[in-house]
């Protein structure tokens, strides 16, 4: 999935987050191993301010299928307050994302939408709404929470299930590579200062991305890749990873780094049809591997652990009528 609306951020509960829509059949043949809880209340909620409304609302469907928003969703885009108008033409799937700050990945949204209707897969949807006063982004998702808890009967709840995940880890314990450092260690954010080629893994004058705050990632000549970011945590720097490389298992942060980091990576994705985490994976460009330019470039790998996933289930939706 390319990075464009929807930068990388995903809530991590224990070691790593999925969302899925399971059928009642399929969760009672799996009931032995999973465990329903209540839906946590996540600290961004609490400091929002806790369930909150739209004053008005209007929802309708659209045959344009171009997703839209008047502002951005994800977290590391910068969010000015605009009276607490809210329009968008987006699908069911996109708005349960935005409402509880939780982006897919592919597999991720595939498997949400293997058990739910053709309309749930297909459909989009313009919401206009109106809140009163200013309030924040994190505000909004909680108002967006209500209006599909209302206008799609949508209804959801949290099981733990135990799962294979890849957790990114340091080779060299308190060392990272040339093209992963502290946010200190080059410009600020708001320098508008050029940097030497090739320093802290830069490979222009320019630092990449020139704003901070986000993953970005851009094409490069011969088929490769760049994902960069500066000025954000290694958190981040993980969920970026898992959503520009195919890797057949949720990606978690284990590196023990904290604080902010600057970092950028270039490889060559694997063709098409290639196995995920394979070490003997040749690209068609000639140039480095995901796995290879993890531990050349950022001194990190990836080892498959087990571990207690949390898994957001759907137990019910319904398509909306129009206002």
């Amino acid at each position: 999935m390319r990075l464009s609306n929807h930068p990388a951020e995903m809530l991590t509960l224990t070691l790593g987050f999925a969302l899925i829509a399971v059928p009642s059949s399929l969760r009672a043949q799996t009931a032995g191993s999973t465990v329903s809880q209540p839906t946590p209340v996540s600290d961004w909620q609490t400091a929002a301010g806790g369930k909150m409304s739209f004053e008005v609302a209007s929802i309708r469907e659209s045959q344009d299928f171009v997703h839209t928003m008047n502002f951005r969703w994800d977290d590391e885009a910068p969010f000015t307050p605009n009276g607490g108008y809210f329009s968008a033409r987006n699908s069911l799937v996109n708005y349960i994302e935005f409402a509880y700050n939780l982006p897919l990945t592919d597999d991720e949204e595939r498997v949400l939408l293997e058990h739910l209707r053709r309309w749930v897969r297909e459909d989009n949807f313009v919401i206009q709404a109106r809140a009163s006063g200013n309030p924040t982004r994190d505000q909004m998702r909680l108002m967006m929470q209500s209006l599909l808890a209302n206008r799609f009967k949508l209804a959801l709840h949290f099981e733990t299930r135990e799962e294979t995940v890849l957790a990114l880890t340091l080779i060299q314990p308190g060392k990272t590579g040339p093209a992963l450092r502290p946010h200190s260690e080059g410009p600020p954010c708001d320098s508008q200062v050029t940097t030497p080629a090739g320093s802290s893994g830069q490979s222009g004058t320019k630092p990449f991305p020139f704003k901070c705050g986000f993953n970005a990632e851009i094409d490069l000549p011969n088929h490769q890749r760049r994902l960069g970011a500066r000025n954000i945590t290694m958190g981040k720097i993980a969920n970026g990873l898992e959503r520009v490389e195919w890797l057949g298992h949720t990606l978690v942060d284990q590196t023990g780094l904290s604080g902010k980091y600057d970092f950028q990576i270039e490889w060559s994705p694997a063709p098409s049809g290639a196995a995920p985490f394979a070490d003997n994976t040749q690209t068609d460009s000639g140039g480095p591997t995901f796995q290879k330019a993890l531990k050349d470039q950022l001194g990190l790998k990836l080892v498959k652990r087990q571990a207690a996933v949390r898994v957001l289930v759907i137990d019910h939706v319904e398509k909306p009528t129009e206002n």
